[in-house]
């Protein structure tokens, strides 16, 4: 791609200019990036933040998606202590959300440097176990 003069389109033509969501009309939110109203976005169509999408929604992972109640699985977080019981806030795909905990039986990493230099971030094991080498009995033949 190279950069060229805009190509004349109407449509964008007779959106309003706007710096901030608040200088748009209801059903819309500002795109920032081209500094135009845009109506707002359903499920399932992209997005950049939550105020692009319809009331509801939220923006998620670059699509907007139904909201998830505080605390419950998959729902925005900062923290643990904002995740319910046997979960933790992790990072999925850059965004902070609460995920479970790992139980007994399931497989678990703690990369070199601990769980904060991983992409997509699992949570640690569930209290009262440790994520340990998996040892198994030896076969005599």
């Amino acid at each position: 791609m190279i950069c060229k003069e805009p190509i004349f389109n109407p449509v964008l033509f007779l959106q309003a200019v706007c710096d901030h969501d608040r200088a748009c009309g209801r059903g819309f939110s500002c795109d920032r990036h081209f500094g135009l109203c845009v109506p707002l976005r359903g499920e399932g169509h992209y997005c950049r933040r939550d105020a692009q999408c319809v009331r509801g929604l939220s923006c998620m992972f670059g699509k907007c998606h139904r909201s998830i109640p505080n605390g419950q699985e998959g729902a925005r977080c900062k923290v643990d202590r904002e995740c319910g019981a046997s979960m933790c806030c992790a990072r999925h795909h850059g965004e902070q959300v609460c995920k479970r905990r790992l139980v007994h039986g399931e497989s678990c990493f703690v990369p070199d440097g601990g769980l904060a230099f991983s992409i997509n971030q699992i949570c640690p094991c569930d209290e009262g176990l440790l994520c340990r080498e998996n040892s198994r009995p030896h076969r005599r033949e």
